[in-house]
């Protein structure tokens, strides 16, 4: 623990005694983490959240910080004698905001240590490793310091106007801290100390398709994120909660509207256009060598240096970032398909967002992309939109060729294109086609309500999860780690996260159209290998803004309008419909 600021001047406690002010909360009254050490079964003695935060009230004229008094200052303090009061309270509160952020980054290093490089035997202290960090950090944040600051500065913030950086910090940072107040350092520890030790079952679970042998996990996630929950005042939903953790603002009922509207497109389309018979050349063999050189070449092309970018392999792909200029990217391989590539540019797409976010904000918590279906949508824009279209693949074909001569001998460019976006329900989220993939979604969305609902049991789940992509999908799923088993997510704890997929697929088309507006020519560029216009436009319109303004402000200053399935849909309906996949 830090050293407590109202311990750094005797001189100023005696002077504010003496004129009845109030000094900073000792660190001894706060809160201190302790361990929470449980069997995945067993459930928890007390509720661990604060029903509550605990607000900071209005500042009255007579309290104030000890870096404040401009009457004396030490050398302690650091502070000199008739220094701006609102100054150093925003100086002060970045300097326990990068505190935090520094401490949640190196979580996150673990984590991908953990699921990139980790040997097996490192998980149970892994989880108690992060568990301690994750409480730390938290801890950290919910200083009632750290409100006081905030309220403090609140004044400021309205000074300075809606677009001001500063007042974005605050802004943000308060939102942030009122939410995370309500929520007790021992469940936040307890969360991630149990979603750690659940993927590591996870991933032996899927290995083997036994779902028996993860379900006691997925019981204990689901029950912390009960108490999660109970933390918060009670929404229109009990999702609504959930999905805020990703989608700030968003509601279940607005999800639902989208789907509900988008779901029976997806199936007749679906119906409609999908060839059942993959092409032989499809099949490989394609060594792993090439492929992943030919990964990191389209990666590097798309803006992904490796000065500040990595690309490695494990079980589930995914993306990290450390720093704006330390990017993470993971895929994974297998001679039998090229699924590798396209998973590569999806999480380039993450890549290249928390690279363009403005260096300005690192170590803020503006220091990220929005939401996580704005994040989706970079995802997807870079993995389909651009790396599945006709102009992409007029450039890259040839390079493949090169690649796998021996497969691809025979094949023209416009046959692999058809190819690679051909449309065939399958078991499999990640390597669905650009129609199926929302069903896939759409059938997480409603379990995951069921299940934190209790209308649906961990025992009744992959029976729902089969009848539901029967009815979907129309595929009879065979085992475990082609049906429920096949997603990291619910491993660690990440319920609420699903559905921001398929509304970055609908958010990328409302992008795409503004892309095209304001690049006419993009597919002449493409087909050229050339990604930079469009990467600097994607870069100065929604990256570099960070978390500095809300989902919706973000959204509807990059394509001006709300939500809208209608681009999505359309692009489906030009694309598919005129017979691509024929």
């Amino acid at each position: 623990m830090p050293r407590s600021r109202a311990s750094g001047c005797a001189l100023w406690r005696v002077w504010a005694a003496a004129n009845g002010l109030r000094p900073a909360e000792p660190a001894s009254t706060r809160p201190q983490l302790r361990a929470v050490r449980v069997s995945p079964m067993q459930p928890a003695s007390a509720k661990l959240c604060r029903r509550a935060p605990e607000q900071p009230a209005r500042a009255p004229t007579r309290t104030i910080s000890w870096h404040q008094s401009s009457r004396f200052s030490c050398r302690r303090c650091k502070q000199p004698r008739g220094a701006d009061p609102v100054n150093s309270a925003l100086a002060e509160l970045k300097r326990r905001l990068a505190e935090v952020h520094d401490l949640r980054q190196v979580t996150l290093a673990m984590e991908w240590d953990q699921l990139v490089m980790m040997p097996h035997g490192g998980g149970p202290v892994r989880a108690e490793q992060l568990a301690t960090l994750y409480g730390l950090a938290h801890e950290r944040f919910i200083d009632p310091e750290v409100g006081r600051l905030l309220e403090e500065l609140r004044r400021l913030e309205e000074s300075l106007g809606h677009e001001s950086d500063d007042a974005s910090l605050v802004r943000v940072a308060r939102r942030d801290w009122e939410k995370a107040s309500r929520v007790s350092t021992e469940l936040t520890a307890e969360i991630e100390r149990v979603a750690s030790q659940a993927q590591e079952v996870w991933a032996e679970a899927r290995a083997r398709s036994d779902y028996a042998t993860f379900r006691p996990w997925l019981d204990r996630n689901l029950e912390l994120r009960r108490q999660y929950i109970d933390c918060f005042e009670p929404e229109d939903e009990v999702y609504d909660i959930l999905l805020d953790d990703y989608e700030p603002g968003m509601k279940t009922a607005e999800v639902r509207a989208v789907f509900d509207r988008i779901k029976p497109e997806l199936i007749a389309l679906a119906a409609e256009v999908a060839t059942p018979d993959e092409p032989a050349f499809m099949r490989g063999p394609f060594p792993e060598a090439e492929q992943e050189r030919l990964s990191r070449y389209v990666v590097e092309r798309f803006g992904a240096t490796w000065e500040n970018f990595r690309l490695d392999r494990t079980v589930h792909p995914f993306c990290s970032s450390f720093a704006t200029t330390d990017i993470r990217l993971t895929t994974r391989y297998a001679e039998t398909d090229l699924h590798s590539l396209f998973s590569s540019m999806h999480e380039c797409g993450h890549g290249l967002y928390e690279h363009g976010v403005d260096p300005a904000f690192e170590r803020t918590p503006l220091c990220n992309g929005v939401s996580s279906g704005l994040h989706e949508s970079q995802s997807r824009l870079w993995e389909n939109v651009v790396g599945r279209s006709a102009a992409f693949w007029r450039w890259l074909y040839p390079a493949f060729e090169s690649a796998f001569p021996d497969v691809l001998a025979d094949v023209t460019g416009e046959d692999f294109y058809r190819a690679v976006n051909r449309v065939e329900p399958s078991f499999i989220r990640v390597d669905s086609d650009e129609v199926t993939y929302g069903l896939h979604v759409i059938v997480r969305f409603e379990l995951e309500q069921e299940l934190i609902a209790g209308t649906i049991s961990t025992a009744e789940l992959p029976e729902a999860w089969n009848a539901r992509y029967a009815e979907y999908l129309g595929v009879a799923v065979p085992e475990d780690r082609l049906g429920v088993l096949q997603d990291i997510h619910w491993a660690f704890n990440g319920f609420g996260y699903f559905p921001t997929y398929q509304l970055g697929n609908v958010i990328s088309l409302q992008i795409w159209e503004k892309v095209v507006e304001a690049l006419p020519d993009v597919d002449a560029q493409l087909e050229a290998g050339e990604f930079g216009e469009l990467g600097s436009w994607l870069r100065e319109n929604l990256y570099s803004l960070g978390r500095k303004f809300t989902p919706q402000e973000t959204l509807e200053r990059v394509t001006g309008s709300r939500i809208d399935a209608a681009p999505y849909l359309r692009y489906l309906r030009t694309k598919y419909g005129a017979g691509v996949a024929a």
